[in-house]
């Protein structure tokens, strides 16, 4: 068994506005892994700022998982527990070596070409007018969900796009979610969570930063508009943990992204202790290249959640990798008659 591994920075097609900053490029790295006959790859998908293995050893914790690559999945999943996003691109390489096809990981209707998954409409932010142009072009492409990030503008401004969209479509034909990064400063969120809830709202995802969990359990406990934590995962890696976290805050969904908790071992972990609790969860990518984007979308389908999922980041970039995936009237699809064209598997 041999491994390599490659950077590849991703450009975005325009940059893309978060309460975080302006995204221009998207660093991602990619793992192959050989058994002599056959090639698996699969995608490390670190982001910068935000993982929680953004770390200096980085590249050498890489170097280290493919001079160990002969550990296994299992050996290797427990060793890079502080690394999820090597977690995550070690689960899709062996997946991909062991499959017929290096992109084929969980075979069913939906990578057979005959389902398609539900999927909310990213509106990124920057200026009004922007804006409103993404979400006249997402209503056009037949999306039915709206997700809206939030926190970046002016509030009434953003308040004045929700009414907007709601002016045009009652929540009965448009689903709205909104995303603030943990934009709200707490003293602050219960009363802009109440002015939001008059769009009924689908719910917001981490209304404030990470780490507030008196704050955040307080907000989800009072909270008229149901909240989703997103970056509140990251870097729990104990169950015990997952579970205390989720028994204090009792949030009314979680969003999971493969890449950032731990891949699909992970993953699974948060929805078990979720779904005990009572608390919603959905599946969204985390700016993965079309590698990635394509684990996890296989991997949603076999959940068989009906919720639209956060899955319609592929063409987000100017340097992306050719696949059979394909957004259409607010779903991803996966078209058998289009190629892949990888060339770190040649």
């Amino acid at each position: 068994m041999e491994a390599r591994y490659y950077k590849h920075i991703l450009q975005f097609k325009r940059p893309s506005g978060t309460s975080r900053g302006i995204l221009k490029t998207k660093e991602t790295w990619f793992i192959v892994i050989s058994d002599g006959t056959r090639k698996g790859i699969g995608e490390c998908g670190i982001l910068r700022t935000l993982s929680i293995d953004d770390r200096p050893d980085y590249e050498d914790k890489l170097k280290w998982t493919c001079e160990n690559i002969h550990l296994g999945v299992d050996k290797l999943w427990e060793e890079l527990v502080e690394f999820p996003s090597i977690q995550f691109g070690v689960e899709i390489a062996f997946r991909s070596l062991e499959s017929d096809s290096p992109f084929l990981l969980f075979p069913s209707a939906f990578s057979h070409g005959d389902d398609r998954i539900p999927i909310n409409g990213l509106i990124w932010m920057g200026d009004k007018e922007f804006m409103r142009q993404q979400i006249t072009s997402k209503l056009d492409e037949g999306f039915d969900c709206i997700k809206m990030k939030i926190g970046a503008i002016d509030f009434e401004t953003e308040l004045n796009l929700l009414s907007y969209i709601r002016s045009q479509f009652s929540s009965d034909s448009i689903e709205l979610r909104v995303d603030a990064n943990g934009a709200f400063k707490p003293e602050e969120a219960l009363d802009k969570l109440k002015r939001l809830s008059v769009y009924n709202l689908h719910s917001i995802e981490q209304p404030i930063r990470q780490g507030q969990h008196i704050e955040m359990a307080r907000l989800c406990e009072e909270t008229q508009l149901p909240i989703a934590l997103d970056e509140e995962l990251i870097g729990v890696f104990d169950v015990t943990e997952k579970k205390k976290l989720l028994q204090t805050i009792q949030p009314q969904y979680i969003i999971l992204k493969p890449s950032l908790v731990g891949g699909f071992k992970g993953t699974k972990e948060w929805i078990d202790i979720a779904e005990s609790f009572g608390i919603g969860w959905w599946i969204t990518s985390a700016l993965e290249s079309n590698i990635g984007l394509n684990a996890i979308a296989q991997y949603t389908y076999t959940l068989n959640s009906k919720m639209p999922q956060g899955l319609g980041t592929g063409g987000l970039y100017t340097n992306n990798f050719d696949s059979p995936l394909v957004v259409s009237q607010g779903t991803l699809g996966y078209y058998n008659n289009k190629n892949w064209n990888v060339n770190y598997l040649n």
